[in-house]
């Protein structure tokens, strides 16, 4: 096998971030032609202003559509689509500019050779202007929320080094110093023997079960430190390839290892990416827009909804309204989950002396008449109105509307390396188990179904899942 190289075809990714930079070029052309109509009444009658009457609107949407492009090719020649870890905000700002004046000076040209004489040249100089204020805007603003993700833990990329060397140390010490990039880092791996017998406490395995301890662990990305054996890193390379798993190299190691690669740096620390999954941020973005929206929707209109129950917990038993569970989310993050409360105020303390009546198998428990149910509580569970409350966990982040259901500690500690594949994705307050098999007591349906919609999943899908969702609750047939 030969050297590795990026895989160099326009991405989805780069494609939404491209289709992002059309619909604002074309709104600062829209604001342009705004703005040059309440110019010529102004302007004196030798003004050498051309008149817009003589440009056709689809002659001005030729050339708007144009510069368009010509700032796409420029900012993914700039490397503005990829992530962005692997700039800083001052370059990224630097490179819009001088990304949208180039194509500005195209556009010029474009109009001289094309005898444009009918268009405006102060639409063109407002098109420009306003088009590189709006990208700069747009950058600027998705940085600081990509930040602030990121240090609130919730836009984070876990990360093994391979080798526990200086570079690595080194490496390990840098990326603990950007939080704010989101990079978390989970452990070192030995790629020789001597690494491993050192004591490291931070070494968690060897090079041999480098992608097992990946997949265990969450990992997003691995990056290699010091020099091995090329068949062993292109072998690593390619299993990491298939679990979706990014791979990077200090680049002065790795001579003739990956052709045709970019640089990229990390803060002030060069990594060349061998491989880098397509991931879809255009579907994502427009999941969380749908969590946002329909959530805030359903806490305002259940509001009131949500106060009588409120008062039905209070009165029906002692103890407090809201149930607050540690939950395991996305990558395994710890979050609180809140549920109206419908057990008896120790129900945790009696779960363990009702273990022998558990009716589900492997790491499921559950009860058909559970005990430490209230009598108000049946009645939410019927109906799946305890877990209203789970809105306000979609709009913090830390759950979608769909999704498999967030587990307990207690239950991941038994999973298999192929169960946690159902914890790549954010837990749901319904999903596929929940409509398809509610009451199969079988774990593993229970995890073929979530391992299914996280491998198939669509916005589609999501949309369905959420229309049979409402007849699984009208119909009360929950727990």
């Amino acid at each position: 096998m030969g050297p590795i190289g990026v895989f160099r075809r326009p991405s989805v990714t780069s494609l939404f971030w491209a289709s992002l930079d059309l619909m604002t070029v074309l709104l600062a052309g829209l604001l342009a032609l705004r703005v040059h109509t309440a110019i010529p009444a102004q302007l004196p009658a030798y003004s050498v202003v051309p008149s817009l009457l003589h440009a056709s609107p689809h002659t001005m949407l030729f050339y708007v559509l144009w510069y368009a492009l010509c700032i796409i090719f420029f900012s993914r020649s700039y490397g503005l689509y990829g992530p962005i870890q692997g700039r800083s905000g001052l370059h990224e700002q630097r490179m819009t500019i001088q990304g949208s004046l180039t194509a500005g000076l195209v556009l010029c040209g474009t109009l001289y050779l094309s005898n444009g004489n009918a268009v405006s040249r102060m639409v063109v100089m407002l098109t420009v202007v306003i088009s590189t204020a709006l990208l700069c805007m747009r950058r600027a603003l998705q940085r600081r929320s990509f930040y602030r993700r990121s240090l609130a833990g919730i836009e984070t990329r876990n990360v093994l080094i391979v080798g526990a060397g200086r570079v690595g140390h080194a490496l390990r010490n840098h990326l603990d110093s950007l939080q704010h990039l989101g990079f978390r880092f989970k452990g070192f791996v030995a790629l020789t023997e001597r690494e491993a017998e050192l004591g490291d406490a931070d070494v968690v395995g060897d090079v041999r079960n480098c992608l097992s301890l990946a997949r265990s662990l969450f990992v997003d990305e691995i990056f290699f430190s010091v020099p091995g054996d090329k068949k062993l890193i292109i072998s690593t390379v390619e299993e990491a390839r298939q679990a979706g798993i990014d791979v990077r190299v200090v680049p002065d190691l790795y001579d003739g290892l990956a052709w045709n690669a970019q640089v990229e740096y990390i803060g002030q620390f060069p990594t060349i990416p061998l491989h880098r999954r397509d991931f879809p941020i255009g579907a994502f973005l427009l999941k969380r827009v749908l969590d946002i929206t329909l959530s805030s929707i359903a806490l305002a209109v259940l509001s009131p909804i949500m106060l009588a129950i409120a008062i039905a917990v209070r009165l029906d038993s002692k103890g407090s309204i809201f149930y607050r569970a540690h939950r395991i989310g996305r990558k395994g993050r710890t979050f609180a989950c809140y549920k109206f409360r419908t057990m008896v105020n120790d129900a945790d303390k009696l779960k363990e002396q009702l273990a022998h009546m558990n009716e589900r198998d492997s790491v499921l428990f559950k009860i058909s008449n559970d005990p430490r149910i209230t009598r108000v509580g049946r009645r939410l569970r019927k109906y799946s109105l305890d877990e209203l409350p789970q809105f306000y966990n979609v709009l913090r982040g830390d759950m979608s509307l769909v999704g498999p259901r967030p587990p307990i500690a207690r239950e991941v500690e038994q999973y298999d390396l192929d169960h946690l594949r159902r914890l790549d994705v954010l837990p749901g307050i319904t999903g596929l188990w929940q409509v398809e098999a509610r009451q199969d007591p079988s774990f593993d349906s229970y995890i073929s179904l979530d391992t299914a919609y996280v491998e198939n999943w669509s916005l589609w899908l999501d949309m369905k899942i959420l229309a049979r969702t409402l007849g699984v609750v009208f119909a009360g047939t929950g727990s």
